[in-house]
C-alpha cells in the first residue's frame, strides 16, 4: 500500500505525519480517545484497535507529532461503503487543521481501496462535531443506525 501521507489531500501541519498504527501506539491512542470522550464502558478500545489492525479491510491511522500520537481515524469498508470511526484530535491541538487532515487520511485510505461512498456516525447532541463534518461536505444520510451485541 502507498504510504498514508501520500493519500492525504489537506495540508498536514509540518510536524505531524499520518501512518498506520503500530504496536507501540496503542496506549497513546487509547489515551487520545479517552481525552476526546470517544470511549464507552461497554467497548474495549484496545480490542477495537486489535480488531481493526488484524482485518485486511480496515486500518487504524494515526497522526504522529513530536510528542507522539495526536490524531487518529479508524477506517474500514464492507464491500459497498467505507466507514470512519474514532476520528480524534488531541484537545490541545484541535482547531489547527488536524481533524481535516485526519479525515483526508481516512478518505485517502478508503479511496485507495476503491471505496466510492463513506459513512460515519455522530452521537446525538454533538453539534460541534456535526458542524465540523458539515464543513467537510458531509450531510445527514437520513437513516437510523441500529445495533445489537452478538
Amino acid at each position: 500500500m502507498e504510504p498514508v501521507e501520500a493519500l492525504v489531500a489537506p495540508a498536514v501541519p509540518a510536524d505531524v505525519r499520518f501512518r498506520e498504527a503500530e504496536d507501540g501506539d496503542v496506549e497513546q491512542l487509547v489515551a487520545l480517545w479517552e481525552a476526546c470522550g470517544l470511549t464507552r464502558p461497554w467497548n474495549d478500545p484496545r480490542l477495537d484497535v486489535a480488531d481493526a489492525r488484524s482485518n485486511p479491510t480496515s486500518a487504524v491511522l494515526v497522526g504522529v507529532g513530536e510528542g507522539g500520537v495526536v490524531a487518529s481515524a479508524v477506517v474500514g469498508y464492507d464491500g459497498h461503503r467505507g466507514w470512519v470511526y474514532y476520528l480524534a484530535v488531541s484537545p490541545e491541538a484541535q482547531r489547527g487543521g488536524l481533524g481535516r487532515a485526519a479525515m483526508g487520511a481516512a478518505e485517502g485510505w478508503l479511496r485507495h481501496q476503491g471505496v466510492r461512498k463513506v459513512r460515519l456516525m455522530v452521537r446525538h447532541g454533538n453539534e460541534r462535531v456535526l458542524g465540523f463534518y458539515d464543513s467537510l461536505g458531509y450531510t445527514d444520510s437520513e437513516c437510523v443506525v441500529l445495533g445489537r451485541d452478538l
